[in-house]
């Protein structure tokens, strides 16, 4: 997903060049996936940007066959996108197989990937993965940012909850909306898999969402707030597998130095 404004970043972060030789995240995203064996790379973007993502993929994949869609084909029109349900719907044309969904702006390391990989081995319609992150490993060193926190029992996601205020304290301490939880407390960043079977789930999930809020300019279709609600209807369940990986990924202006830092061994 590739169409985010990157109001906060104040430019287009899906392609800041944060790679020794002109890199963006999604680069190292591309190399690491193909590497964990996924072979056709869709990428989401809106038509604004659409002349300067393809410029950037022929200069770093010349040999890559990438299919290109626009968010904002699937309509209503709108200045700000959608959200990312929205996101991966408008792909729903170029998804023929087994898929795992990822945030062009945030760096998942490989292991990720392979553990992605494999779960989508055994997906099916009503069978979903996501591959989680300790919360100690995605907080900056500085400032507070918004972290899906997620309930898991059994193996199975139960609950996920969007919560603000996570951030890493002077004395170490990492705490979620206020209330310390423990480092390796399992969020979501966005890495989800998916069996194409689940699309037209996310169909009815949207026609509701848009009926309520057709007239509403910034509110947003969230995958995850989706994704809950078609748990708690059982209609879906999510295993959920834990990624030893660092996070790294571009929210502010602030990170780019950071992110350039973190990459620029790989």
């Amino acid at each position: 997903m590739a169409a985010g404004l990157g109001s906060r970043f104040g430019g287009v972060k899906q392609l800041a060049k944060v790679g020794p030789d002109g890199q963006a995240i999604l680069d190292f995203s591309i190399v690491d996936a193909r590497a964990a064996g996924f072979d056709e790379i869709v990428l989401i973007i809106r038509s604004e940007i659409e002349d300067d993502v393809r410029e950037h993929m022929v200069a770093q994949h010349p040999n890559l066959d990438v299919v290109y869609v626009r968010q904002d084909d699937l309509g209503p029109p709108r200045d700000k996108p959608w959200g990312t349900l929205h996101a991966v719907l408008s792909a729903v044309g170029a998804i023929h197989a087994p898929f795992a969904v990822i945030n062009a702006d945030d760096y998942y390391g490989p292991q990720s990937f392979a553990l992605a990989a494999q779960q989508l081995e055994a997906s099916a319609p009503d069978v979903a993965a996501n591959v989680a992150f300790e919360i100690g490993n995605t907080v900056p060193p500085e400032g507070s940012v918004t972290r899906a926190l997620c309930e898991v029992a059994d193996g199975k996601l139960t609950k996920i909850v969007e919560t603000d205020g996570c951030e890493r304290e002077a004395s170490g301490r990492v705490v979620a909306g206020g209330v310390e939880v423990a480092a390796d407390d399992p969020v979501s960043m966005n890495l989800w898999c998916f069996d194409p079977g689940v699309m037209p789930a996310f169909q009815e999930r949207w026609d509701v969402f848009y009926a309520a809020n057709a007239d509403q300019k910034k509110a947003e279709c969230q995958l995850p707030t989706i994704v809950g609600e078609l748990m708690n209807d059982g209609r879906l369940t999510v295993n959920v597998v834990a990624s030893p990986e660092q996070w790294i990924g571009i929210t502010n202006p602030d990170d780019f130095e950071m992110v350039k830092g973190a990459l620029s061994h790989r």
